[in-house]
């Protein structure tokens, strides 16, 4: 479609309706969660990021924005400012964007805790921020991963984000949620967001949306998109046709892919599993769908991050045609997504290479 798009024209801009742009506004209405309605484009996900913020911040006319450590929204100065997966993203570039408050997310094993006492931990820190810190009709937002990607793969429990919910409701916080990398079947749903019985007041998506050109979207209520006045948001090169033709066969093609994806991530999780029991490199296995992390410790007991157990993988990975790459501030997570369109032999073969170089290195 994309091909054939190049033959019509390539470029036009937000500022005129033309097909592509309403078609592709048309299909993810179906697919995004409810309430969401109507939706901007952009380039890039730290684009949509800003955009979905700068929405929040315009219709509450408040400037705080909650975000939560361990969470990666782009490199743009705004983004950089809610990212805190690690540090390095910020450095060189202080003073980043004020009113920012980073609040925990829960890390249940990180924290050695189970999945309930890390919500009740992690909401406790956010009243204390709300008495000490800043009071809750300041902020305009709460900006979350539903699934923190490069803080180390890190779902939700589904308890905090209905908490998150019910505390934008009681104040007037706007729940964003950063689908960028969570989003179009890499949870083996739509949207993580499936996953819970909590929706958004805004989306932000990317990524998988165009299948590798660049588009990027934030959607949200009509009345809350429609606050915004004609000008006060856009850019030259978001909803460009030939990225938003890729999005429609995305649309198109997305759908049947899903149930494989969970037959594919049931699969995936059963072999880590298995690996975790063999191997006393592996302290956690996590994720949602076809985005799994996988945390190697030097020891189980202490949960001492292993860098090295991550860099050995990774090199023999590379040595038997398999990419293997890591997230986690300190880099020891394996960030599992593999293609929603691979084989169970292919899920099977690339973690027998996973399990090929934990042998090794246990072995040394």
């Amino acid at each position: 479609r994309a091909q054939s798009q190049l033959g019509r024209f390539v470029h036009s801009g937000m500022i005129f309706r033309y097909d592509g742009i309403v078609s592709v506004g048309e299909k993810l209405r179906k697919v995004t969660p409810a309430g969401i309605e109507k939706f901007s484009f952009a380039n890039s996900g730290a684009e949509a990021v800003e955009g979905a913020v700068k929405l929040a911040k315009y219709t509450t006319r408040r400037q705080g924005v909650v975000v939560f450590r361990g969470s990666f929204h782009g490199r743009t100065m705004g983004a950089v400012s809610y990212t805190t997966s690690n540090a390095k993203y910020r450095d060189g570039y202080h003073p980043v964007l004020g009113s920012v408050f980073v609040a925990p997310f829960p890390h249940p094993y990180r924290w050695g805790m189970d999945e309930g006492a890390a919500v009740d931990h992690a909401l406790g820190e956010l009243r204390l921020m709300f008495k000490h810190e800043v009071r809750p009709h300041n902020i305009a937002a709460f900006l979350v991963e539903p699934v923190q990607g490069e803080g180390g793969y890190h779902p939700a429990p589904p308890a905090f984000l209905e908490a998150l919910r019910e505390i934008s409701d009681e104040h007037g916080i706007k729940l964003i949620f950063d689908e960028v990398q969570s989003g179009f079947g890499r949870t083996a749903a739509w949207f993580a967001a499936d996953h819970y019985s909590v929706d958004p007041d805004i989306i932000a998506m990317g990524k998988g949306i165009a299948n590798g050109l660049p588009l990027s979207a934030y959607g949200a209520s009509v009345e809350v998109l429609d606050a915004w006045p004609v000008g006060a948001h856009g850019t030259t090169f978001g909803a460009n046709p030939v990225a938003c033709a890729a999005a429609t066969g995305v649309l198109d093609e997305m759908g049947p892919l899903l149930p494989g994806a969970r037959v594919l991530a049931d699969r995936a999780f059963e072999r880590f599993r298995k690996a975790q029991e063999n191997h006393q490199t592996i302290g956690d296995v996590r994720g949602l769908g076809l985005m799994i992390g996988v945390e190697l410790v030097k020891d189980r007991e202490s949960r001492e991050p292993d860098g090295a157990a991550m860099q050995h993988i990774t090199r023999h990975g590379l040595a038997n045609e398999l990419i293997v790459i890591a997230c986690g501030p300190d880099a020891n997570v394996i960030r599992f997504i593999p293609p929603l369109v691979a084989t169970e032999a292919e899920i099977d073969r690339a973690i027998d290479v996973i399990e090929e170089a934990l042998d090794n290195y246990e072995q040394r």
